[in-house]
């Protein structure tokens, strides 16, 4: 029996903020890696993500900020690693929401991908949300004419719709060379990430305005107990201003522990053992203007 084949590509998830790229990884990937909310700049750095399917294809997805104009060096950072994920991977996957029109950044985004000579995969989410599927139809064809698509894919991520049609597509782009990582790789993000993207994704889910964006998580113990299977994970969440620790502790700390139970459900559910989550907040004003504070975050 002649041995199988191998392929691999490594895939740029790209789009503007809050269009599902998170979803749509995860949804790929058949488990969660990356954190979803429906507030936008949920993603701040580039998160790995890899499928090896038994076909000998690997794919390496790469899931990127929301493209925006930043304000802060954070944003400056998170649209640096945008542009640096396009340029070093062979391919990219579009996605854009059902709007009557392309957005002047996704145009933008077109561009540098066109730019980089790159094969791209347009990926049209939220299906759901528009009746009129002439619409969708329109916006296709409008973007079909800024560039040569591979293909081009509905889908509604939420809710799996179109994700094996785009997986299909998507494993066209893989060229013959070895696998990158072990077969049974899902993510290069180390523990210590993850725990914290699970703990920001609470917050975000629960917090309002302008809070959710001034949040940081960092993981200050990540322990296996010795004589039982325990996991002890101590972090310090941080945000802007004494007002918004306030928010975030709650009254009585009802908003802390919410955020703590909800976030440990998640973590026991992915690392597959008991969790003790203890969480602690702090102020640290202006942090994402701070090239020390960022680097600390691991957002740099």
């Amino acid at each position: 029996m002649e041995p199988l084949t191998t392929k691999s590509a490594f895939i740029a998830i790209v789009g503007c903020p809050n269009a599902g790229k998170s979803t749509i990884l995860n949804h790929l990937l058949g488990q969660k890696i990356a954190i979803v909310s429906p507030k936008p700049q949920t993603t701040r750095t580039g998160i790995t993500g890899v499928l090896t399917s038994d076909d000998g294809v690997q794919l390496v997805f790469t899931d990127t900020p929301g493209f925006h104009r930043p304000h802060t060096k954070l944003g400056e950072k998170m649209m640096r690693a945008v542009d640096e994920t396009i340029s070093g991977g062979d391919a990219c996957l579009l996605v854009v929401e059902t709007e009557k029109e392309p957005r002047e950044a996704e145009i933008t985004l077109l561009k540098r991908i066109v730019k980089e000579r790159l094969p791209v995969i347009l990926a049209v989410n939220k299906t759901d949300t528009v009746k009129d599927k002439e619409q969708i139809a329109s916006l296709i064809l409008q973007f079909s004419k800024l560039a040569d698509f591979q293909a081009v894919v509905p889908l509604c991520a939420v809710k799996g719709e179109g994700i094996p049609i785009l997986l299909s597509e998507l494993k066209k782009l893989a060229v013959e060379s070895p696998h990158y990582f072990p077969d049974d790789t899902l993510t290069d993000q180390p523990e210590r990430v993850l725990a914290a993207e699970m703990i920001r994704e609470k917050l975000l889910l629960r917090l309002n305005q302008e809070i959710p964006h001034g949040v940081a998580v960092a993981i200050e113990q990540f322990r296996e107990r010795d004589n039982a299977d325990i996991l002890d994970i101590d972090a310090t969440i941080y945000c802007e201003k004494d007002s918004h620790k306030g928010i975030i502790i709650g009254k009585g700390g009802a908003m802390l522990k919410a955020v703590s139970t909800a976030a440990r459900y998640d973590l026991e559910r992915f690392f597959g053992c008991k969790v003790n989550l203890r969480c602690w907040v702090k102020v640290k004003e202006d942090w994402r203007n701070r090239e020390g504070l960022i680097h600390h975050f691991g957002l740099d």
